[in-house]
């Protein structure tokens, strides 16, 4: 179900399943896609007694979303962060109880930091996509499998005509750049039915903006138990960044990759990613 969950930032808008009482996942969603990303998970998890709740995120959800242009700090990633531990003490879970992140794309590098800096408040981690910062900023230094070129788009986020390009002449521009990497219509309008707004895009976007570079992130090692699925067909993420996050993991570490799948996962191949968590929650309660 759709619900509003009230923090000291505002309310956000989710979507939620499962027993109240029962462990909790957050899943956080990546650009540029919202809360329905996690449309198959959130119900699957819930019916397997988890207490999961996919929120639209800062800028996202209307009832966070301070202006971009008056204050663009809003959106760093402290903020982002802080976000996820207040989402956890309005559902019922203050410090110093525990429970799951799953991130996907810049959720990801939000749960990466999450993990890292609140190990004790992280039961389990797990992400998609996204490779542990440390990893990222090394291929992209090192451009290795042509990192820089995938991440190019980084770039032409901080342009501020941006927004307008993409959302013109009904969001051409964004649709085509989601159905052209195997999204399917049906997500492609749930997203858009957020992201269409030129207010929410100019938040989501902000994101970026405020990080300046997503390669001078800097993240300590991860002690949590994590699952890594990275697609090989992903388009914005290299192998070598994807088998590199390995090397900034101290605890349990599962690396899974995904033979012919790219960069959105749980559009891609639901079943497996449902499959994959509910095996990882389990094994880590």
């Amino acid at each position: 179900m759709t619900a509003s969950i009230a923090t000291a930032a505002g309310c956000f808008i989710a979507e939620v399943a499962g027993p109240a009482a029962g462990p909790l996942v957050i899943l956080l969603h990546g650009f540029p896609q919202t809360r329905h990303s996690w449309r198959q998970q959130v119900p699957a998890l819930g019916a397997a007694g988890y207490r999961a709740i996919a929120p639209d995120q800062r800028g996202y959800s209307p009832g966070v979303r301070p202006d971009p242009a008056a204050d663009l700090s809003a959106y760093r990633i402290d903020r982002l962060v802080t976000d996820v531990l207040d989402l956890a003490e309005a559902v019922g879970r203050p410090a110093p109880a525990r429970f799951h992140v799953v991130g996907h794309d810049w959720g990801g590098q939000v749960a990466w930091l999450v993990a890292a800096r609140h190990p004790d408040r992280v039961a389990s981690l797990s992400v998609l996509s996204r490779p542990h910062p440390g990893a990222f900023r090394r291929a992209f230094q090192q451009d290795a499998d042509d990192q820089r070129h995938r991440s190019r788009h980084h770039r032409a986020f901080h342009d501020p005509t941006t927004v307008g390009l993409l959302l013109d002449n009904g969001a051409e521009r964004l649709r085509r750049s989601l159905t052209d990497r195997g999204v399917p219509g049906p997500a492609v309008e749930e997203y858009l039915s957020v992201l269409g707004a030129p207010a929410a895009l100019e938040a989501a976007l902000a994101w970026y903006r405020a990080v300046g570079a997503l390669a001078s992130v800097e993240v300590g090692p991860i002690s949590v138990p994590t699952l890594y699925l990275w697609g090989d067909a992903d388009h914005s993420v290299g192998a070598s960044a994807a088998r590199w996050t390995a090397d900034f993991a101290t605890g349990p570490f599962r690396f899974e990759i995904v033979p012919g799948v790219g960069h959105f996962i749980t559009d891609e191949a639901p079943d497996l990613v449902t499959a994959h968590l509910l095996e990882h929650l389990a094994a880590h309660p």
